[in-house]
């Protein structure tokens, strides 16, 4: 009972947000069950752990209102016997939930995720409301005084507001009535005012003209008005639509990506920073190598302890010319080895931040999941806790519990996105501090429970 109506209230905050974004688009019965089907998914992993509490502190309030609890404990039925079966449930939901919050709504929010772009993307087709200016043709608003009834296309008392005329400024276009007649299979439409006058500015805005017409013709192209239809286009995967396995996947991927990409880039500068040997020669050309010229290079003998002798001037001996293109050539080398590490570094804190993500939201799916088995920990004692177990206490009492549970992992994942806490301790939080919580009172209950309820 408390899920069905928990799953009522989210689907009916679900249509009450997105209600208007919904309707006017010419959308099938299907397309709109489907969306909502999708929606139902994320509402599960909600309803769940929150109906599960309340049926635990009902039933346990109940069980201590009747006294039956006291009864129990005076037969010599510990706590610990009574409660397992709970636990049993508990732990069953909690394994059923990891395959749902893991396979089955990753896979919802991906297929949700493409019936929005496909909504998104699809427009109206032309339909007039008397007294309303339509706007789904681009160029056009287009209004109606009155629309008599009937399949004749008249309209009555029309004003055509024009933002692309001929000249390229603005027309403002008046009619007594109007015909619109349909060709092309529905891709162009006709209109034929009747009556009516032009007022046309230019696009320098100087010349106005005001022209008077009996019959005035215009075509407007309905190409743009695409109906609904499903596209077989990917969206793309984020960390809310990839299921688990695929993210392990892919954190173990992006591992080797670092891998690959700090050998990269120590290969980078070691040969960046290489110098010749002992006895090796460094040979700077004028040019190019294969244009060079016997006369236009220069050799510098670089032994071992000329190099590393402070205050030595390596390039001693070498003309002024040679000199410094031989630095030119070692500055563009060092502009070019700082430039990979930037990038490399750079990429490398990208693909770091994206597998924090990726470890932050499968925790958090692990995390839900979990919640209905602390949450028996804390739901038997409360319940026993309640000596009038009254619908509206019972729904108080989940509402504090979970409203805590939820605003701590909400926290907890912010602040693991920014890096602030480990993605971990951000999505465990809230787990760990009302395990612990009802940990406490489940073992002063089972231990004494002659113990006032704090």
């Amino acid at each position: 009972a408390a899920f069905v109506t928990l799953m009522f209230l989210l689907l009916m905050q679900f249509l009450i947000k997105y209600l208007p974004q919904l309707v006017g688009r010419g959308l099938p019965l299907g397309a709109l069950t489907e969306l909502v089907l999708y929606n139902l998914a994320y509402m599960v992993t909600l309803a769940v752990p929150m109906a599960w509490l309340i049926a635990q502190l009902a039933v346990f309030g109940r069980l201590s209102e009747s006294r039956g609890y006291l009864v129990a404990r005076s037969a010599g039925i510990s706590l610990v016997r009574l409660a397992w079966p709970v636990f049993v449930v508990g732990a069953g939901l909690t394994a059923g939930m990891v395959v749902f919050n893991n396979e089955l709504l990753p896979e919802a929010n991906y297929r949700m995720n493409g019936l929005w772009r496909d909504i998104r993307v699809a427009r109206p087709g032309f339909a007039l409301t008397a007294g309303e200016f339509y706007t789904g043709v681009d160029g056009y608003a287009i209004r109606a005084d009155s629309i008599p009834p009937g399949d004749d296309g008249r309209l009555l008392g029309v004003t055509v507001y024009e933002t692309r005329s001929q000249g390229g400024g603005e027309a403002v276009l008046t009619a007594r009535q109007a015909r619109l007649q349909s060709q092309y299979g529905g891709q162009r439409l006709t209109m034929l005012l009747e009556d009516g006058e032009v007022h046309r500015r230019a696009a320098d805005g100087d010349a106005y003209e005001r022209l008077g017409f009996d019959r005035y013709r215009m075509a407007l192209d309905l190409s743009g008005l695409t109906a609904f239809a499903r596209s077989d286009g990917d969206v793309g995967r984020t960390d809310r639509s990839m299921r688990t396995s695929d993210m392990l996947v892919l954190l173990d991927s992006l591992g080797g990506v670092a891998d690959a990409r700090r050998d990269t880039l120590a290969a980078v500068l070691a040969r960046g920073g290489q110098t010749p040997g002992d006895g090796a020669t460094a040979t700077f050309y004028v040019g190019t190598p294969d244009a060079a010229t016997p006369g236009s290079a220069a050799t510098v003998a670089l032994a071992d302890s000329v190099r590393v002798a402070p205050g030595r001037a390596v390039l001693a001996g070498l003309p002024d010319a040679d000199r410094a293109l031989v630095l030119d050539l070692a500055l563009q080398r060092t502009r070019t080895v700082r430039s990979a590490a930037e990038i490399a570094a750079s990429s490398a804190e990208w693909d770091r931040q994206q597998a924090e993500r990726y470890r932050v939201e499968i925790y958090k799916k692990n995390s839900i999941a979990l919640a209905c088995l602390v949450f028996v920990l804390v739901g038997v004692p409360l319940g026993l806790s309640v000596s009038r177990a009254g619908v509206g206490l019972v729904a108080s009492l989940a509402v504090v519990v979970f409203l805590f549970y939820w605003i701590t992992l909400v926290q907890g994942e912010k602040l693991a996105d920014r890096e602030m806490l480990p993605a971990w301790l951000g999505m465990w939080a809230a787990n760990v501090i009302i395990g612990v919580f009802g940990a406490y009172l489940f073992a002063r209950e089972a231990l004494d429970p002659a113990l006032p309820d704090p």
